[in-house]
């Protein structure tokens, strides 16, 4: 019986006009689905447009309250804006309340008919009521244009000096309006504003800080003129801390806390950079500091404010330490926002007072088995911030052990991070290739190639440890084939020192088991890998190149039949790359003569020094440009291939994976011969001519040999020296990123990043920089070997004005169609009335215009100077 009644009713509803707005929300929430809802709007709709063009003004009142309860369900209500213009024309208090609400909901800055409310404002911003006042304030507050700013920007001013604190609240709140408006009006309210700052009222107050903190920002020549209010600003904050209870301000027992919250904020931007206002502070900062309430979030709010304002003033070194100690509480916190904004703030202030954070290392490593990834994600950044030689080890240890239940995403980049601390930190070369060796156990499949070859390279280097090094990875290796960074650091290990491995014998562990060795276990192992479930086409690379390297230093003859046997089976390789090295290492077991040398060891290689392929003039940022003293990168060798297209990875990464094992050592010569071109050498090795005149003298009989079975003839006019020991590497056809070798070749062949006599005797280079002294001078000469590279000889001047010029780092950026090498620089520091250099090198296949941006970083006189310059282009003939 009941669902007859609703049902009828609803019928009748609909059938009806709906004469009050309770009605038409009575219908809507009636409806049951979109559609008959939809059907109630549109009915609805009509009427009212029907009763706005009769004109009736009994009923608009009510129509326009009616299609604003449509607007905000998201139906076109437009056509009411006419309607709400009449509203505000009327005297009445209520009609002039809901015309204005109107005009803010349905009229914006861009609306045509907004020109048509700025005389109706300006009325009522004069009108005796105070709260018609208000409304005309409250409304330009929200819509006002710029053409309504210039309008009533004088009115709006006069206003924020009347009697009423009402007034004066809403004009400061609509200033704001206006200065974002129209930038070039903030002048108007300066004098207005200061007369603000001194309001007993905390409404007026607030907003009045609110203005000027606005004006401020926007415009920092402002701060000047602000500036002498900080004592007035320090007594309001004053009185606010130590306030009794007031009911009217009080918030959890904390007295105005907003109010609080914004004089601090103000406090912060005036006192920067200015040691008088801060010292001005210092005691009620302390004071805020020490008798806030940290129990509730409005007293943790004042203390984060003030925190902030500590660490951006010129304050006393004990303030900023109890700054990092009220961080320190946060971080203890149940809150996690509460812990979070600590650890954010942290990371920002550890680099100003890093003993002070060091204090709260521990909950700081607490943090990082927090439930929340936002919570481990700071805390992680902050560790890593934390590390410094006297904590290098906890530390490690601690990120090591966290690295083992770490979360994907933060693998790689922890892999990173804790290679480059331990670079930088390690106490000693054991200890370092310790962590190295933990960290590729534990994510040696998150590893990059810049950390598998900067630890690569570290144990090339350290020749005392490879026994050591080699039977660490052996071992690692027999546990666990898993991760595909520690296969191919300990594949290539075992490929370059597999004879020290093996001449060492069986080796204990850690845990007291012992562990075999012998030439067949070693292969055994090797082959597991291939077969194994794990192994991609770069492991097999690297396996196939390792064996190959075995072959030369194991003198098992089973082993050595095994190893032949691998080989041999993968000449059918369905991988063109696997199948073509097989090929050819298979056929290298014939040259026994030149096997031996052909597979050497590699040299140790040297620093490298980036190559960017990506700099561009636009963003001369650190990812952006190449860094003499901070990153390194390829040889000059590995350059010329990968700008001829043979293979390198280019740009500062891992040597490359495929062929790394197979580069032999460079034969030695002596200081004084300059070595020959890489393009020469590849011109030769490929039949082609040399680029460069040089001696003739015959060439040793290996060389013809190794030519002979890479199907290729040397040619005459470029001949290696006469030293039956010198080393040719076996470079793959295909060009699978292998590096060839550099040569010795006669001292009449000149190096490619030497520039020419005649240019260094007939320029003096051209002025790219000057300025406390130091002079940057650019001598450019084209290489003679390829025409599309430029040698770049960049010297450093010290007229001596200044002193002496030291930590000088110079960094360079080309265009994206160039690619720019740099080497190490003479010396970072110029000493007065010398010169040092640093040679770099662009590679411009394209021929375009040669721009450089430069950043340079020294110190001078004890200050550190940070610029930036751009030259070029260089004039014509230049190189």
């Amino acid at each position: 019986m009941m669902n007859q009644i609703n049902k009828i009713s609803q019928e009748i509803l609909a059938k009806l006009p709906l004469f009050r707005l309770k009605d038409l929300i009575r219908a809507v929430r009636a409806c049951k689905t979109a559609a008959e809802e939809r059907a109630v709007i549109q009915k609805e709709s009509a009427n009212i447009r029907t009763a706005f063009k009769n004109e009736n003004p009994d009923t608009r009142h009510t129509n326009v309250a009616k299609l604003l309860y449509i607007h905000m369900l998201g139906y076109p209500a437009h056509f009411g804006q006419m309607e709400c213009l009449k509203l505000v024309a009327s005297p009445k208090y209520a009609d002039k309340r809901l015309g204005y609400l109107g005009i803010m909901l349905l009229i914006d800055e861009k609306t045509e008919v907004l020109t048509l409310v700025t005389n109706s404002l300006k009325n009522d911003l004069n009108h005796s009521n105070m709260f018609v006042v208000g409304l005309a304030l409250c409304t330009m507050g929200n819509i006002s244009s710029s053409e309504m700013a210039r309008d009533l920007c004088s009115d709006v001013e006069k206003l924020m000096g009347s009697s009423n604190t009402y007034i004066r609240k809403k004009a400061a709140l609509c200033a704001l309006r206006v200065i974002s408006r129209v930038p070039e009006l903030h002048e108007n309210f300066i004098s207005r504003s200061k007369t603000l700052l001194n309001d007993r009222s905390h409404g007026v107050l607030i907003t009045g800080i609110t203005l000027v903190t606005e004006m401020c920002q926007q415009y920092p020549e402002n701060v000047t003129i602000f500036r002498k209010a900080v004592p007035l600003l320090v007594r309001h904050l004053k009185n606010l801390a130590s306030a009794g209870f007031s009911p009217e301000h009080d918030v959890t027992g904390v007295t105005d806390p907003f109010l609080q919250v914004k004089i601090l904020r103000l406090l912060r931007i005036l006192a920067k950079n200015d040691r008088d206002a801060s010292e001005a502070m210092n005691d009620i900062l302390a004071q805020v500091a020490t008798n806030t309430e940290n129990n509730k979030n409005v007293g943790n709010s004042i203390l984060y404010e003030t925190v902030l304002t500590i660490m951006d003033i010129q304050s006393e070194a004990g303030l900023r330490v109890l700054a990092v100690n009220i961080l320190g509480k946060f971080l203890s916190n149940r809150d996690n926002n509460i812990r979070y904004v600590a650890l954010e703030t942290l990371n920002k202030t550890v680099g100003i007072e890093t003993q002070a954070v060091q204090r709260h290392r521990n909950i700081i490593l607490d943090c990082l088995r927090d439930g929340d990834i936002s919570i481990r994600r700071r805390a992680l950044e902050l560790s890593f911030a934390l590390i410094n030689e006297g904590n290098v080890r906890v530390l490690t240890r601690e990120l090591l052990a966290f690295l083992e239940v770490a979360d994907s995403e933060f693998k790689q980049g922890m892999t990173t991070k804790i290679s480059l601390a331990a670079e930088r930190f390690a106490p000693n070369q054991r200890w370092h290739i310790d962590t190295m060796l933990r960290m590729l156990k534990l994510a040696g499949g998150f590893v990059r190639e810049e950390v598998l070859a900067g630890f690569i390279r570290l144990v090339a280097q350290t020749s005392d440890l490879h026994q050591y090094t080699v039977q660490k990875l052996y071992a690692a290796l027999k546990q666990d084939i898993s991760q595909e960074g520690l296969v191919l650091a300990s594949v290539w290990v075992i490929g370059e020192y597999g004879d020290v491995l093996v001449g060492s014998g069986n080796f204990e562990e850690e845990e007291g088991g012992v562990i075999e060795v012998s030439d067949s276990l070693v292969v055994k192992l090797l082959e597991s890998i291939l077969l194994g479930p794990y192994a991609n086409q770069v492991t097999r690379e690297y396996v196939m190149t390792a064996l190959m390297k075995l072959s030369s230093r194991f003198s098992d003859s089973s082993a050595q039949a095994k190893i032949k046997e691998l080989l041999n089976e993968h000449t059918v390789s369905m991988e063109v790359e696997i199948q073509q090295r097989a090929v050819e290492y298979t056929n290298l077991f014939s040259y026994d003569s030149i096997r031996p040398a052909v597979l050497e060891r590699m040299p140790v290689p040297e620093a490298r020094t980036s190559i960017d392929h990506s700099a561009s003039t636009d963003s001369p940022s650190v990812g952006h440009a190449s860094s003499s003293g901070a990153r390194a990168g390829p040889s000059d060798q590995d350059l010329l291939l990968d700008l001829m297209g043979v293979g390198t990875s280019g740009g500062g990464g891992a040597p490359d994976q495929a062929d790394m094992f197979s580069q032999p050592p460079a034969a030695t010569s002596p200081p004084s011969q300059p070595k020959a071109s890489n393009a020469d050498l590849l011109a030769d090795l490929f039949g082609g001519g040399s680029l460069q005149p040089a001696t003739s003298s015959p060439a040793p009989a290996t060389s013809n040999s190794l030519m002979d079975l890479l199907g290729g003839e040397i040619a005459t006019t470029s001949q290696a020296a006469s030293s039956p020991s010198t080393k040719y590497g076996l470079d793959s056809l295909a060009g699978l990123g292998q590096a060839l070798p550099s040569s010795p070749l006669s001292s009449s062949v000149e190096s490619p990043g030497t520039p020419t006599q005649s240019n260094q005797a007939a320029v003096s280079g051209y002025e790219a920089y000057t300025k406390n002294g130091l002079t940057i001078r650019l001598l450019p000469s084209r290489d003679r070997s390829n025409p599309a590279i430029i040698n770049i000889q960049v010297l450093f001047s010290n007229n001596g004005s200044k002193g002496v010029i030291s930590s000088l780092q110079f960094q360079a950026a080309v265009p994206k169609s160039q690619q720019l090498q740099m080497m190490a620089a003479s010396s970072h520091t110029v000493q007065p009335n010398t010169t040092e250099k640093q040679p770099m090198r662009i590679n411009n296949p394209q021929q375009t215009t040669v721009k450089l941006r430069l950043r340079i970083s020294y110190e001078v006189g004890g200050e550190k100077k940070d610029d930036i310059a751009q030259y070029g282009p260089f004039p014509d003939g230049a190189f």
